[in-house]
């Protein structure tokens, strides 16, 4: 497996993905503002704050700063002579895309600031700059940074980890698969492939043709539980015409179909017990006969085999014949379920966030952390079937950058359909019950302020305050022995710095 970029190794985004919400210190932060007094304020908090922070007189200086030696965040005020912010926002989205700028804006430009948004910028402060709504500002720019830090290895890891076969998986069991592909792929031996539904058995049958001599030559995929046992004969063999009711022409079966190439017979165990005599007869002889035929056709095709089912376990049970699955089972490769590969989770997610955006035009470019935390904590009974569905579905009611929780469907996110339940006592002081609610609504959404306050229907500034208040009130309670709450929350240790 290729390394990832430096840039996905660094050691600051890892932390930061680690720690949503809290402090994020060591980044590099350039402030542009041609009024040096309220630069060097700016530059005191952020650097009380645990951050580096370099500064530019106005916004030429700041262009040619930050493409010589690229900072995490750029804070820039948008009036500024010569260039302005909104200027400068253009140019830098042109060099450094993924370099989140924040706008600060006096009363009269907050139209102009709102536009800019609609441009690129991550979000806007308004002058007087408030400290707290800074510091939230700065984290949340920093996480998202990190996060499409992680993208970007992702996508490069997508490059260098599978892509040539077809499929996706950098874990130990997945380079395992790769290997017996890579073995037998030369030869013409018959291979079956054993695993649950949606673990993607044809896809290692078309990587094992695709890396074959036959490669040139015709993949014919039949899934056998798919035919009706009336014609799953006619279909596997071919028949004559006036072979029975409707054969008014003659009709190649699969077999002659993939004469020189593969022949993928998926879910074998449920081909009928009648068929299987006629069916070894050609993986020994090489020769069949269509259905109403007289004449012998050689054929020469490789033919690979996948089921979910138990084969030994039918062996015993007589519904499979023990010389067929003798026959067929010369190489076997055993597909790991999802939940047994959870560490490829996240490239196949970014696979499916690039292969749907594309379809839907959407300007999705990843899932959050807290989305992928849910996503390889969940054990996908359907697995990569499963899972590429959940991020269609993802992308479709996506409209910002990154997949978040709530996209996701209740089953994997742990939410019930009507919703967690809160127990409240009788005769509990309205503001008590309001804190509770909340603090246990926080607790939901991950502790996700800016989706918190949204579900509540209240500005982010609102909902700072009231944790501020709580983590007050609580520090004071403790200090008093008082009880910290209910449902386990304190609020006076709760991190509400941001």
């Amino acid at each position: 497996m290729a390394d990832p970029p430096p840039s996905a190794r660094s050691g600051a985004g890892e932390s930061r993905l680690k720690a949503p919400g809290t402090t994020v210190p060591n980044a590099r932060i350039l402030i542009a503002d041609d009024e040096a007094a309220g630069r060097e304020a700016l530059a005191e908090m952020l650097a009380r704050w645990g951050h580096q922070v370099v500064q530019a007189s106005d916004g030429n200086e700041a262009l040619k700063m930050a493409t010589e030696s690229p900072p995490d965040v750029i804070v820039s005020d948008l009036v500024m002579p010569t260039l302005n912010g909104l200027s400068l926002l253009r140019a830098l989205r042109e060099e450094l895309p993924e370099v989140p700028v924040i706008l600060l804006t006096g009363r009269g430009t907050i139209d102009t600031a709102v536009a800019a948004i609609r441009q690129g910028a991550y979000d806007f402060l308004e002058k007087p700059v408030e400290a707290q709504r800074l510091r939230m500002l700065v984290e949340r720019a920093l996480e998202k940074q990190a996060t499409m830090q992680v993208v970007a290895a992702l996508r490069h890891n997508l490059r260098h980890n599978g892509g040539e076969r077809g499929f996706i998986g950098q874990s130990a069991a997945m380079q395992r698969v790769f290997q017996l592909i890579d073995k037998v792929a030369a030869s013409r031996t018959s291979v079956v492939i054993t695993g649950e539904s949606g673990t993607g058995k044809e896809m290692v049958a078309r990587a094992i043709h695709a890396a074959s001599p036959r490669a040139e030559r015709p993949f014919i995929a039949v899934n056998c539980s798919a035919i009706p046992a009336t014609l799953i004969e006619s279909e596997i063999f071919g028949h004559e015409r006036g072979a029975f009711t409707g054969a008014d022409a003659r009709r190649q079966g699969c077999f002659e179909l993939a004469h020189g190439g593969t022949l993928f017979l998926d879910e074998i165990g449920e081909m009928p017990l009648e068929l299987q005599a006629k069916f070894l007869r050609v993986l020994e002889e090489g020769t069949l006969r269509r259905l109403g035929g007289r004449s012998e056709i050689r054929v020469d095709c490789r033919v690979i085999c996948a089921t979910n089912r138990d084969l030994k376990e039918m062996v015993a049970d007589g519904r499979f014949r023990e010389d067929l699955y003798f026959r067929l089972n010369v190489f076997h490769i055993e597909l790991p379920p999802l939940k047994e590969r959870r560490e490829d989770i996240p490239l196949l997610v970014q696979h499916f966030v690039d292969r749907f955006r594309a379809d839907s035009r959407k300007k999705v470019r990843g899932a959050s952390q807290e989305a992928l935390q849910a996503l390889q904590a969940y054990d996908w009974p359907g697995n990569i079937r499963e899972l590429r569905n959940t991020i269609e579905r993802a992308v479709i009611l996506c409209d910002g950058d990154l997949i978040e929780r709530e996209h996701l469907p209740r089953e994997i996110t742990g939410s019930s359909a009507a919703g967690s339940m809160l127990r409240l006592s009788v005769g509990m002081p309205l503001r008590e019950v309001e804190r509770e609610y909340i603090l246990f609504s926080l607790q939901e959404y991950a502790g996700n302020k800016a989706r918190t306050a949204e579900v509540l229907q209240i500005a982010e500034k609102t909902l700072y305050n009231k944790l501020n208040r709580y983590a007050r009130n609580g520090q004071r309670d403790g200090d008093r022995g008082g009880s910290p709450g209910t449902n386990g929350a304190r609020p006076g240790r709760m991190n509400v710095g941001k």
